[in-house]
């Protein structure tokens, strides 16, 4: 375990804010007012850099490095029982945006060490101070306790990305791009074909690279996805049910589901649970997935790794 483990971090005080929007996507509503407590969290993203000092300290193994089970996915084609990840590709022209394999590959050897598959290196591609991706939840987490943290809850994840703006559709406003400024990694261009790379980037950036929020926290929007602590739920139904949540009693310390609820309906035969993934990454686009604010949420198996999530940590206040 770090010495310190509170260096490199933030000391959050807790308060009490809006959670959720309206004007986005229906699994962010209801507004909901949500007071946490006080709370310390990582300053940037983990990185490459500080995820292999983890793995050196300790010998773990991530997911993406064990070979799947065929028992635990129904259906599985042959041959793909292998050590693997999923690794966006950008497509030749424009294609379906609701058929995500054509941009998603799940790519033999793609691991934290080649997290564009076998190819690539973390020496060559320049990547040691961008954030670790091809993480699982499960890699996050046995980070998180080797370092004597935890994963952010969806509430203080939110909080934190927020900076002290309430209601506010970014982390620094209501305009994405204030006198054209980029604030944030995020795709520009038309998902998943073109990138014009205003901010600079084609994929991750080093953490640090734009500005920080209100709290002094660095790519809490773009860049990476983050896991946090939480099962997913699709709403927050008892909410939903008060004649004006807004206004109405305030939540403190909010938690997901249950593993249970967070399955997957469309894939009835795979229980595996599924996570809330804050933050939004360097994939997402005007065109697509909008998610580079704070109160954008996503739920992702806790099994899957890919190159565009990653995570930071937060100890209690």
């Amino acid at each position: 375990m770090k010495q310190d483990a509170t260096a490199g971090m933030r000391r959050i005080a807790g308060g009490t804010f809006t959670m959720g929007a309206l004007n986005w996507y229906p699994e962010e509503a209801p507004l909901r007012r949500v007071r946490v407590d006080d709370f310390w969290i990582d300053e940037a993203p983990v990185t490459n850099r500080e995820f292999a000092r983890f793995v050196a300290a300790t010998g773990h193994v991530t997911t993406a490095e064990i070979a799947p089970d065929p028992k635990d996915y129904p259906g599985m084609l042959p041959g793909m029982d292998q050590p693997g990840s999923l690794v966006f590709t950008k497509t030749s022209g424009p294609v379906p945006l609701t058929e995500y394999h054509h941009w998603w590959q799940f790519m033999f050897e793609a691991d934290w060490r080649h997290p564009y598959g076998p190819d690539s290196d973390l020496d060559a591609f320049e990547l040691w101070d961008h954030p670790v991706v091809q993480v699982s939840w499960k890699d996050a987490a046995a980070y998180a306790m080797w370092a004597g943290k935890r994963l952010p809850t969806e509430a203080e994840h939110e909080f934190a990305a927020r900076g002290g703006l309430d209601r506010k559709d970014f982390a620094w406003g209501d305009e994405l791009a204030p006198e054209g400024r980029m604030m944030a990694n995020y795709w520009q261009g038309l998902f998943p074909f073109t990138n014009t790379r205003e901010d600079g980037w084609e994929r991750t950036s080093p953490v640090r690279s734009f500005p920080a929020n209100g709290y002094g926290l660095y790519d809490m929007i773009g860049n990476v996805w983050e896991w946090t602590a939480d099962w997913w739920v699709e709403n927050h139904a008892a909410l939903k049910k008060k004649k004006n949540p807004q206004s109405c009693c305030t939540v403190s310390n909010p938690r997901g589901g249950t593993l249970r609820s967070s399955f997957d309906p469309s894939q009835p035969q795979v229980k595996i649970g599924r996570k809330v993934l804050k933050g939004g990454s360097h994939l997402c686009a005007a065109n697509h997935c909008m998610r580079y604010r704070p109160a954008a949420r996503h739920p992702e198996m806790i099994d899957t790794s890919t190159n565009h999530i990653g995570f930071r940590c937060v100890v209690r206040g």
